[in-house]
């Protein structure tokens, strides 16, 4: 395509797009709502899937809090007795310093905050690592029964229902993602119906003097994908902002503690921008084919 063609194509898109200012802004509006709304549902799916994962790295060990009036000798007793059962592949042994020692790691930067505690609140423990996640019922079931076991922390309910409640999110997100889409695709194709009825009689000039239907088409094309483009680009404007505001939230001195399962603002985006042109572009593009094909007869 030669460089005037193409500056004659796009000029006509975007006085396409300025001829018709209100239904440009519906079209514009209703992709941004549709893509904002799946950003939503995404932002919820992902994070889950990003704490059943790392749930699912710990799925082959049980942690178990020991009390902590014990001596050091029971507390081997304990870890031998731990050891001799069947499906324990192995275990160590964690203190409450080094517990604390490994959490400050985990907060990172936020670490220095617990460097204000008077007291260390963190109980000693044995991490119990199963020779097959097949076995875990069975030890943590055994393990219980034994004295001196204060508490555990058993990560396969979590990890159902985490699956769980993703799978819902998902199918009940991707009903509504389908039903807006498609008005947005309905919107924009009457706003390409608009332009094509301004431009009739120049569109029959056109074809009289020998311009392919390609060349006629390109204008009504790429004016429905700047339209679904532009309405991409403010819900991924929305979705940054928002998330940004929400993470910031969480990561503060009270909820910092949750941080470390939610995906980075920088993560998220990676994961959503390249989605969210696409599908933009996409459905401007699909509505500029849906108008073309009913109303451009060449």
């Amino acid at each position: 395509m030669k460089l005037r063609s193409f500056q004659y194509i796009m000029q006509q898109s975007f006085k396409g797009i300025w001829r018709n200012k209100g239904m440009s802004i519906a079209s514009i509006s209703s992709v941004a709502a549709s893509l904002t709304i799946l950003g939503l549902i995404m932002v919820l799916v992902l994070n889950m899937g990003h704490l059943a994962s790392l749930a699912q790295t710990q799925f082959d060990s049980v942690q178990v809090y020991i009390e902590d009036d014990m001596d050091p000798e029971a507390i081997e007793s304990l870890g031998s007795e731990i050891g001799q059962i069947e499906g324990v592949s192995y275990i160590h042994y964690e203190s409450k310093e080094m517990a604390l020692a490994n959490m400050k790691e985990r907060w990172g930067e936020q670490g220095y905050l617990l460097d204000t505690l008077e007291d260390n609140p963190l109980p000693n423990s044995y991490i119990v690592h199963v020779a097959n996640i097949r076995y875990s019922d069975d030890v943590v079931e055994e393990v219980s029964g034994l004295n001196g076991v204060d508490e555990i922390r058993y990560y396969r309910d979590i990890i159902d229902n985490l699956i769980r409640i993703a799978g819902l999110v998902r199918s009940v997100g991707l009903v509504v993602i389908a039903v807006l889409i498609l008005i947005a695709t309905f919107i924009i194709s009457n706003t390409i119906k608009l332009t094509i009825n301004a431009r009739k009689r120049e569109i029959r000039i056109m074809k009289d003097v020998g311009a392919t239907n390609w060349f006629i088409r390109w204008p009504f094309f790429l004016e429905g994908t700047i339209l679904g483009l532009f309405g991409a680009i403010i819900a991924v404007i929305i979705i940054y902002f928002g998330y940004q505001t929400i993470f910031d939230m969480i990561t503060t001195r009270f909820f910092v503690i949750f941080s470390a399962y939610l995906l980075s603002v920088e993560e998220m985006m990676q994961r959503t921008l390249i989605m969210f042109v696409v599908l933009g572009s996409g459905v401007g593009a699909l509505g500029s084919i849906v108008s073309l094909r009913k109303h451009l007869e060449i």
